[in-house]
């Protein structure tokens, strides 16, 4: 459910253009890696942005050790989070009186680990104002579908999407009938993510050997749900589409496409053959720690969970082996926005003079 937020203002946030009153929608996605926020309003396709953040703070950082969120990693989450706040709010008041956001606020896989996660919940509460709450895994993967519906097919059958995040990867199984929403009819959550790999056995992941030994760990992970649901029968009838969300897709196909510079316009939507796929792995694979961190997709700050997302990517890629990979710059703030917008009475979907 979504909430009306009501904030006290920050001066340092940024005042957006007064435009006369619309109806103002929120998502917020703390994972265990980013702090995500998008701000929209409904139109034709959906919605269109009008704001948007996203921060690097490692909330997992140190849960695969100790089982707890740091106080360091919940103080940086929080500065995050009171930015949206901050943002959102500035929105909310330059929109008119009586108007507001409508926001909702998740927290996913660290927050569900972690023995201190609901204590975490209540803290961020308290300090920024925002209805933040912990979802389950199934709700995390109807999130993703409901984000990349918009990306499926026509004449598809199937949709296979998966979403790599920090601290967990979900996968869904997907039913696509013509003129009806697509149909969460089987899920899986691994307790994987590029974050808790990289602390795990990062080092490994740039050994050949390493590497395919943890491809082999994640697919035996995999065919339990493969077993049930015999996704592998169903590509070779055809009509089945893999979908990508998440930072390890992305950055392989800036690599695929060659991107002087990472061009989200470029990336979302594409669609990426198994021959482009593999060339792509192997490309990153072979760039080295280094040579990640010079990419101009992919940077410093990010290099350490490029081979773990990539490993994950990889069992995926070899277990199901559909003909093309569809990549999606998109996640759970868009179906957040997607929901809270469906969910709204009539008159506040639309735009008020």
């Amino acid at each position: 459910m979504g909430t009306h937020l009501n904030l006290t203002p920050n001066d340092r946030a940024p005042q957006p253009r007064r435009a006369g009153r619309r109806a103002l929608f929120g998502g917020i996605d703390l994972g265990t890696n980013n702090c995500r926020m998008l701000l929209g309003t409904p139109s034709s396709q959906g919605f269109h942005v009008l704001d948007s953040f996203s921060r690097v703070v490692r909330l997992g950082e140190g849960l695969y050790e100790t089982g707890r969120l740091s106080p360091v990693a919940m103080e940086r989450a929080i500065a995050s989070l009171q930015i949206c706040a901050d943002r959102a709010q500035r929105w909310a008041e330059n929109n008119g009186a009586g108007t507001g956001i409508r926001l909702r606020a998740i927290a996913t896989e660290a927050c569900r680990q972690a023995e201190n996660g609901a204590d975490f919940i209540a803290a961020a509460r308290a300090a920024t104002g925002l209805p933040l709450e912990i979802i389950n895994a199934r709700e995390e993967a109807e999130l993703a579908v409901e984000s990349c519906a918009p990306l499926i097919g026509k004449s598809v059958r199937r949709a296979l999407l998966f979403d790599i995040g920090g601290g967990s990867t979900e996968i869904a199984w997907v039913r696509v009938q013509p003129d009806e929403a697509p149909v969460l009819i089987g899920y899986i959550s691994l307790p994987i993510g590029v974050v808790t790999l990289s602390e795990r056995c990062a080092q490994s992941c740039y050994t050949p050997a390493g590497f395919s030994r943890l491809v082999d760990d994640i697919a035996a992970m995999l065919r339990p749900f493969e077993a049930v649901h015999r996704i592998g029968e169903e590509i070779r009838r055809g009509g089945v589409q893999m979908l990508g969300t998440s930072g390890t897709v992305t950055t392989l196909a800036g690599v695929s496409l060659k991107l002087d510079r990472y061009r989200r316009g470029l990336v979302d939507g594409v669609a990426l053959n198994r021959e482009a796929v593999d060339a792509a792995l192997a490309e990153a694979r072979a760039l080295g720690r280094d040579g990640l961190a010079r990419h101009p997709c992919i940077g410093a700050d990010r290099v350490d969970y490029v081979l773990p997302g990539c490993a994950i990517f990889a069992a995926i890629h070899e277990l199901w082996q559909t003909p093309e990979l569809i990549v999606a710059d998109r996640g759970l703030r868009e179906g957040m926005l997607m929901r809270l917008i469906r969910a709204a009475p009539p008159h506040r979907r639309s735009y008020h003079a």
